[in-house]
């Protein structure tokens, strides 16, 4: 893929974000797809990143991804951004709890004809939890 064509695929990915369309985000990665993350830890396959996205999007009904920068290297693109949403469906077995979240994360991709064959988010999960009251951190 060109670098055009890779800015252009991550346009059309930010669309289904948007949307919160989990088939239409995981249809951005390729069958056999790995990937990665604190929350779904070790993933393979579009199936299973669907699910993950259609979980995460049940729990967050107003998930929010905002790109801020796309780094592009060859096969290899970085996606900065902040991802933000309110836990208003539940979240790890636990019920709501109505807190809006908001912090930065850094997405990791590299792809092979047109489709992402291994995605890394990175971002601060434990903060994540704390945000959304799901754990509590004792001030210094």
């Amino acid at each position: 893929m060109t670098r055009d064509e890779i800015a252009q695929f991550f346009a059309r990915r930010a669309k289904s974000f948007a949307a919160l369309d989990a088939r239409a985000v995981a249809s951005s990665h390729a069958e056999d797809c790995v990937f990665e993350s604190p929350l779904a830890g070790r993933l393979l396959g579009r199936a299973a990143i669907e699910n993950f996205y259609q979980s995460l999007f049940t729990s967050f009904s107003d998930f929010a991804f905002e790109q801020t920068d796309l780094l592009i290297d060859g096969d290899r693109a970085v996606q900065i951004g902040v991802v933000s949403g309110t836990n208003d469906g539940g979240f790890m077995g636990l019920p709501p709890t109505r807190k809006r979240f908001n912090f930065a994360v850094v997405l990791v991709c590299t792809l092979r004809d047109g489709f992402i064959v291994a995605e890394r988010l990175v971002y601060d999960f434990t903060g994540w939890m704390v945000q959304i009251g799901i754990l509590k951190a004792k001030p210094l």
